[in-house]
């Protein structure tokens, strides 16, 4: 699954080419890739919340 960051950062160089090309038509394609994008990337978490390795714990301290 990709990331939040990683689908924001996409739609972000998408709009930046839409608002570079002279092509109406690719630009409407290129805005419409990124409005899906977008989408996607908005019910996603900021950041990955998932579970800390089994290994980790933050009360121990190294080499005790």
């Amino acid at each position: 699954m990709l990331g939040k960051t990683y689908l924001t950062k996409q739609a972000s160089l998408l709009m930046k080419f839409a608002r570079t090309t002279s092509d109406s038509e690719l630009s409407a394609k290129l805005i419409s890739k990124a409005a899906d994008l977008k989408s996607q990337a908005d019910p996603l978490p900021d950041r990955d919340q998932g579970p800390a390795a089994p290994d980790v714990s933050p009360y121990k301290q190294p080499g005790s």
